[in-house]
Parts: C-alpha cells; structure tokens; sequence
C-alpha cells in the first residue's frame, strides 16, 4: 500500500486542482480571523477520522441490528459515538446518523407529526433558523408554520407574547433555539407554553450544545420532548446533526430516520464524532467554552464603549448581532470590507431589519474559532479595534491592506495545528 494512501499527498498526486484548492482554503484558514458564529476548527483527531476508510462500508440499519455484514467494528464506533452523547448530555435516547441539523430537525418533526399539522417556531428575521418554519423550507412547507419573535423595544424573547400566540395558534409543536440570538433560553418557560396548549417541544441547540454540554448554558433536556443538534459550531466536530429525544419517543425516531430519511449512515462522519465527544468530555473542553463566552463578553463590551449597537445590549453566549445603521453601513458592506481586511464575518439581518437578506442591517460576530485558536481577551480588544478602524473608512483600500497584515501577524501568534503544504516545498 503506498504510503500516500488517504493523504492530502494522495490528492496531490491524483488531482492538483482540488489539491490548490485545499491549500488556499488552508491559507485563508491561517491567515484570517474567522468570527463566523456557526463555524470552528476540528482537531487533528476528528479530522483523522472524518477521512478514515469507514467511509468504504455500509452500515443500514443500527449496531446489532444490520442490513449487511462485516458492521462488528462500525458497530462499536457507533455504540461508542452514543454512550458518549448520553453522557455528555445527559439524554434518554440518542441516535448519532443525522447527516445535518436540518435532518435532525426534519427527524423531530416526523416522528410525530403529520404534514399540514401546525408548528411554532422562532421567526428567522429575529434570529431564528430556516428548519423552525420558514416557507422557502421543507419546515415551512409540509407543515402550517407560525412564527414568534423577539420585543420590539428589549430585542429578547416576550414569553408572555409567545404564550399568548401559542393559545393563538394552537401548535402540534413549537420549536426553540437560534441562529442569531445572544440571550440565554428559558426552556422551564417554554414548557410550560408547550404543556398549556399541549404541544410537543422541540429545541434545536445547534448553536449552543458546546455551552449546553458543560453546564455554562441551562440544557433542555428535562423539558424537551426533542433535543437536536448540529456537531460542529461550539461542539467543535464533524459537519453533522445528532438528535436525542424521551424514551418514549426513540422508536419513532429511529424508524423515521432509518428508513424513512436515510439509507446508509456516514460511519467515517460516527467515527469523526465518537472522537468528537471524547474531546468534549475533557475538563479542558469546559475551560475552552469559558474562554468562548469570556471572548465574546469582552468583544461586545468593547463594541458597545465604541458606540456600536448590539442587539439586546449584549450577549450571554457565543454570538451577537452589530446593527449597523446607525454607522451608515450595510451588512453586506461591511462584511466585504472586512474580508477585505482579512476578517470574516457573515452579514446579518436585525430584528425588525428594513432590508433585504441579501443586504441586511448588521453582521454577526461569534468566537468559537479565536477561543480555539487560543486567543482571549485582550485579542478580542485588538479585533475590535481592527473591526472599528475598517468600518470607519470600508472604502479605504490602503487601510484594508495595513489592516490585514496586521491581523496576519496576529494569526502567526496563534496557528492553526495542520499545513496542507506540498511536501516538496
């Protein structure tokens, strides 16, 4: 077997084009300040696994119970993979074969719903997600979606307001968690919404199951009937979904996710996230999400003395939104000035926002990939200060070009743990 067998060398040998683009992706992996909030760096580890050869076999059906031979060692990968999940998140039921978020969210729904039945989520205007009911979604296309936003005046959760929309309405299910919202949850609240109207709940903690997993976020799951979650964002695994659920409700999901979503799992993706719990479980994975909140505090803090506005006034987790208009500045504007500067982050809408997705009012900001770079405070008091100097002046083309050096030597501080480099240069 050659030596370069499932190695980037592999793919140098086999196909140069991809193999360039690999390693301009790395570059700009190095060299950039990443503060997209759903994003983060796998370890050397999940990485390994993720293009481990368990990729090669079919795996239909679930450990001890195959629809092929030769599973005994995907099979202790996968029962590897959900013993970890359970304990990590203290969960009844776990099943570890959603390829994505979207198809663990679809999962929930279908384990107990049927289409046309009513579900209420938050508003993806507000902070919401696509898979919570919006109408260009499957969510919001097999089922009748109400959505619930955030005070007008607060830019938080209205639980009273939800209630009172919830009696409204009358949901099968209502759906919580966010993609842009900096606040902590009240799930006890939500519950109690759930169970007034009698509706299932879901919640999705996509963004938030790195916190939720070491206790810096309240967790769901005693309130929940569904938990779901993407792998990657603070969890810091593979690009995958996981869904966890009551006792009462694990045939149904199993059934519907196999057969009835997916054929066979990604065994390399299971392995990639056995090895992705392992890590989380650590006590060094608590200190590493204690830096995320402590960065993203600071981050905020220093926007706010700058003038800046924050939406709801700061933020308790991971992520924040900045409302641009009072800078004069669209999201998208700034967000390409800034990738410009060597900083990336996406452009955002605001609650209430006047403009189009495509352009919005404000760009999100989170720290999952700086934390784990292992910068801490007084780099986020840098990265505002970078941030501040380029939305002055976003058409300045000089000042893009001293800022981002700036930010490529502050990145030489911190390196990222892998090089895709050609061996021979």
């Amino acid at each position: 077997m050659s030596d370069a067998v499932g190695t980037l060398q592999a793919i140098q040998d086999t196909d140069p084009e991809v193999y360039a683009a690999i390693c301009a992706e790395e570059e700009r992996q190095r060299e950039k300040l990443v503060l997209i909030a759903s994003e983060n760096y796998a370890s050397p580890a999940v990485l390994a696994a993720q293009g481990c050869l368990m990729t090669n076999k079919y795996a239909e059906g679930y450990p001890g119970r195959r629809y092929y031979g030769g599973c005994q060692n995907v099979d202790i990968v996968e029962n590897l993979a959900i013993a970890r999940a359970k304990e990590l998140f203290g969960c009844d039921h776990v099943n570890v074969q959603p390829h994505s978020g979207s198809t663990a969210n679809m999962a929930a729904y279908l384990a107990v719903l049927k289409p046309g039945d009513v579900i209420l989520g938050m508003s993806l205007a507000h902070g919401g997600h696509l898979t919570h009911g919006h109408k260009v979604n499957f969510s919001g296309m097999i089922f009748q979606s109400y959505s619930y936003g955030l005070d007008r005046d607060t830019e938080v959760l209205d639980y009273e307001a939800i209630h009172r929309q919830a009696e409204e309405c009358r949901p099968r299910m209502i759906v919580v968690g966010a993609s842009a919202y900096s606040r902590t949850i009240d799930f006890p609240r939500f519950q109690q919404i759930a169970q007034a109207v009698g509706a299932y709940l879901m919640v999705d903690i996509a963004h938030i199951s790195g916190l939720v997993a070491t206790g810096l976020h309240p967790t769901p799951i005693p309130n929940a009937d569904f938990v779901t979650t993407t792998t990657h964002k603070t969890l810091r695994g593979p690009r995958s979904g996981l869904i966890m659920c009551r006792a009462e409700h694990a045939k149904a999901v199993d059934k519907i996710l196999f057969p009835g979503l997916q054929g066979g799992p990604l065994m390399h993706i299971i392995a990639a996230k056995a090895v992705a719990f392992k890590e989380a479980l650590a006590p060094e994975f608590k200190m590493y999400q204690q830096q995320i909140l402590a960065n993203a505090r600071v981050l905020a803090q220093e926007f706010l003395r700058l003038g800046y506005r924050v939406v709801s006034g700061g933020t308790d987790t991971h992520l924040f939104l900045l409302n641009l208009t009072n800078k004069g500045l669209t999201g998208k504007e700034a967000e390409e000035a800034l990738d410009a500067a060597g900083i990336v982050v996406n452009k955002n809408g605001v609650p209430f926002d006047e403009k189009p997705p495509m352009v919005t009012s404000g760009i999100r900001i989170g720290t999952p990939i700086v934390s784990t770079r292992g910068m801490g405070e007084s780099e986020m008091r840098q990265i505002v200060s970078f941030i501040d100097r380029v939305l002055q002046r976003p058409q300045d083309t000089q000042l893009h070009q001293t800022v981002r050096q700036e930010v490529k030597a502050l990145c030489e501080q911190f390196p990222i743990f892998y090089s895709y480099q050609p061996a021979s240069a």
